[in-house]
């Protein structure tokens, strides 16, 4: 069964960490249920949480696992210290981030489907800065739609774990946009090398 990690129970949607058993007590001073969740993941007793070991923690609210790239976007964001794992303090920023990622999709998944679909997206986006014109939500939304089947059958929509990576990078596409857009004006030219140089900086 899911648990969504901040919800204050085990539910089906929209998604969070799985079921796990926490050996000993949590270190001085630290919240211990979010202790206990991150001793959960951490099932080789390392001290730190590898790639693995978070996509085999993450579920979305439909019973699938959490895409492979979205963990690998998550650990490029949360392993501040570039030791190729997550350790406690890095652990809680990723808890929290996951946590509100998880009351936006909640806000905008207004039929309750446990996912996204076109019109949901297109209001999220804008309601975040970004006014995308309808071929590329059209674009986004085929290319982030789910491709995995759960046990009721494939998901029609972006389940939530695609949600937060098609969020997180249309936000960095735009940063890096922005970036080069010095004037302003919403029109840039670069060079073959600065665009490569933009697309490959790019989780």
């Amino acid at each position: 069964m899911a648990y969504n990690a901040g919800y204050g129970g085990y539910t089906g949607a929209p998604g969070g960490f799985t079921r796990g058993m926490a050996p000993g007590g949590p270190p001085p001073g630290t919240d211990p249920q979010l202790w206990s969740w991150f001793a959960a993941v951490d099932t080789d007793r390392s001290g730190a949480i590898s790639a693995v070991e978070l996509e085999r923690a993450l579920m979305n609210g439909d019973w699938t696992p959490f895409d492979l790239d979205t963990v690998k976007l998550l650990m490029s964001m949360f392993d501040v210290d570039r030791s190729g794992s997550i350790g406690f303090n890095e652990f809680c920023g990723l808890w929290k981030y996951i946590k509100d990622w998880q009351n936006v999709f909640r806000h905008f998944d207004r039929d309750r489907s446990g996912t996204i679909d076109r019109n949901e997206l297109r209001d999220a986006l804008r309601q975040f800065g970004y006014n995308l014109s309808p071929p590329l939500i059209e674009l986004v939304q085929s290319k982030y739609a789910s491709s995995v089947s759960s046990a009721y059958g494939p998901a029609p929509g972006i389940t939530f774990d695609r949600f937060v990576r098609a969020c997180v990078v249309i936000k960095q596409l735009s940063g890096a946009f922005q970036g080069l857009d010095t004037d302003n004006d919403g029109w840039v030219q670069i060079n073959y090398d600065q665009f490569m140089q933009t697309v490959l900086s790019l989780p």
